[in-house]
């Protein structure tokens, strides 16, 4: 396909990266800490930790890996925590040490996480003392040899250390109780790798920096090979991106969507600091109250997202009272994001909400909208640079401009491919190098690209395909509306109808308003069949709603 997108890139963004300017992400760590030094790096709690004390317990860490556990070069090191300061302390020891992360959700189950630490080959975790007892159930069935456990303060200094641990096992008891025997405490771990070297260790482009597992909502979850040469690219790539509409060493990023999400993890780990950003850790964005109430302690200036989460944040009453005169970037992704919240959030704020797009598999920034975009597009943006799009029917064909059909890309951000599956991987990655997403999508003249849906999340009624998101965003417009989600329901009629589960503001809004609010704007056989009322809608650790769940039998309701 011609990259017709160029043209629509903003001033100063380049068509092309230079995906060889940092050896590894150690490199550009160092090479960060050196500018930055002094500033703060990530902030939680009110506890901060500059780029420099980053660096003298990131290189603890490791050293501890390499002298005290004497870890074989690419060994895997499983991360499970939520984001508090030492996450990126053990994140970039571990990759300074020369090792493999294998980030964990710490909500996983037994069997989810004992799946991932056998998949992964994983020998040594550090793990939240809040989720110990999941790996307490699972460590029999998985190679693990080394446990460290962590309280939620134990890097808040004193005496809010202290507090936090106190309040967070004895007050609000969310530390079940767990044994594991021969496990080191990480405040211990840091202060023997304190006295000890950090050796520099041979890691270059094809290394593997991460195993990101995906997958897991619709099968075994699959552990994506992200190299060091995958995730610079997409660091320089992010920046290029950025950098004509940012201050290096004076952003302030809020950090609300989990670190061990790819989303997050590059764009706000990485991305943010290879600029010399603070980031700002809130380790519980479910507790939106006092997620607000934090963000009235900052001058933030760029803040990322799912759309679930900004529509949270549009719904607390405190949230308008907050200073939005710092800020200029909002960022979207990880689901689409719908008009009424990116409308509500111009509104409120100023700023235009940008929806971007991006996969586990290309590290993951694929697309984004221009960062001076007037208003809202309901465009996941254009290719960034160094990035080649295809949109390709379901024999491989590439199709016209406007046709829709799967996206597929190609770029040095796309993985190295499935740990320890070659069959997954040559499905996914075609002859040609590029990457199937699983996503239908179009692109317009000025190279904008437009998910229409998942593929197996389509709906077909009478031979007619209908997208969720379309339902989805004409229903979220409905100002009685607070979420909604839509799947297809087997239909004797139809073969499938288009069925709706709301969560609502008023809880007066009936079914009979809803559909008649949904005539108006979508096409007959698009206009669901049956709507059901619930309290919530299952989500993913990032919010993303699953659709998967919903269409589960569902327990007696209002419908």
């Amino acid at each position: 396909m011609d990259k017709v997108w160029l043209a629509s890139y903003p001033p100063g963004v380049p068509a092309e990266i230079d995906p060889h300017r940092f050896a590894s992400i150690g490199d550009l760590f160092e090479r960060s800490v050196a500018r930055f030094g002094a500033r703060p790096a990530f902030t939680n709690m009110g506890a901060r930790l500059s780029y420099d004390e980053l660096s003298r317990r990131s290189a603890a860490f490791g050293a501890y890996l390499q002298k005290v556990l004497k870890l074989d070069k690419g060994a895997r090191v499983a991360l499970m925590m939520p984001n508090v300061l030492q996450y990126p302390v053990c994140l970039f020891g571990t990759l300074r040490a020369g090792y493999t992360v294998v980030n964990c959700n710490p909500l996983y189950t037994t069997r989810e996480l004992e799946h991932q630490l056998r998949d992964s080959g994983a020998e040594t975790i550090v793990i939240v003392e809040n989720f110990a007892q999941t790996l307490q159930h699972a460590l029999p069935d998985t190679g693990i040899r080394h446990v460290i456990v962590t309280g939620l303060g134990d890097l808040l200094g004193f005496p809010r250390r202290q507090l936090v641990n106190f309040v967070v096992r004895h007050v609000k008891k969310m530390v079940p109780a767990w044994e594991l025997p021969g496990h080191r405490r990480l405040p211990e771990v840091l202060d023997e790798g304190a006295g000890l070297s950090l050796d520099s260790r041979d890691v270059g482009h094809d290394d593997v920096a991460f195993l990101q597992y995906t997958g897991g909502t619709t099968g075994a979850a699959k552990g994506a090979m992200l190299t060091h040469g995958n995730i610079v690219a997409n660091l320089e790539q992010a920046h290029a991106w950025i950098k004509p509409f940012l201050s290096e060493g004076t952003e302030v990023v809020i950090t609300a969507l989990p670190l061990y999400h790819i989303f997050s993890l590059t764009a706000n780990c990485l991305t943010f600091f290879k600029i010399g950003a603070e980031n700002v850790l809130i380790t519980n964005p479910r507790d939106i109250p006092g997620f607000v109430k934090e963000l009235g302690k900052h001058r933030f200036t760029a803040i990322t997202g799912v759309n679930t989460l900004f529509n949270a944040l549009l719904n607390d009453p405190d949230f308008a009272a907050l200073d939005f005169s710092e800020l200029h970037i909002s960022l979207g992704g990880g689901m689409a994001v719908q008009r009424a919240v990116a409308e509500r959030w111009r509104r409120l704020t100023g700023h235009t909400l940008v929806e971007a797009y991006g996969l586990t598999e290309t590290s993951p920034a694929a697309c984004i909208n221009p960062l001076d975009l007037k208003e809202f597009n309901h465009s996941i943006g254009l290719p960034i640079s160094s990035t080649e799009i295809s949109i390709r029917d379901d024999d491989g064909n590439e199709l016209d401009i406007g046709q829709p059909g799967e996206l597929c890309i190609r770029g040095p951000q796309v993985m190295k491919g499935y740990w320890n599956r070659p069959d997954d991987t040559q499905r996914a990655i075609m002859a040609d190098g590029f990457l199937r997403t699983g996503d239908i999508a179009t692109v317009d003249k000025a190279g904008f690209v437009r998910i229409v849906d998942r593929k197996k999340d389509m709906i077909l009624v009478s031979g007619f395909n209908v997208y969720p998101n379309e339902v989805e965003d004409v229903i979220a417009s409905h100002p009685d509306v607070l979420e909604v989600a839509a799947v297809g329901v087997p239909d004797e009629r139809t073969g499938e109808a288009v069925k709706v589960f709301v969560v609502r503001k008023d809880a007066s809004l009936s079914r009979d308003a809803l559909i008649k609010h949904c005539r108006e704007s979508l096409t007959a056989y698009k206009v669901p069949h049956l709507v059901e009322f619930r309290d919530e809608l299952p989500k993913t650790n990032v919010g993303k709603i699953l659709r998967r769940r919903l269409r589960e039998p569902a327990p007696a309701g209002d419908t």
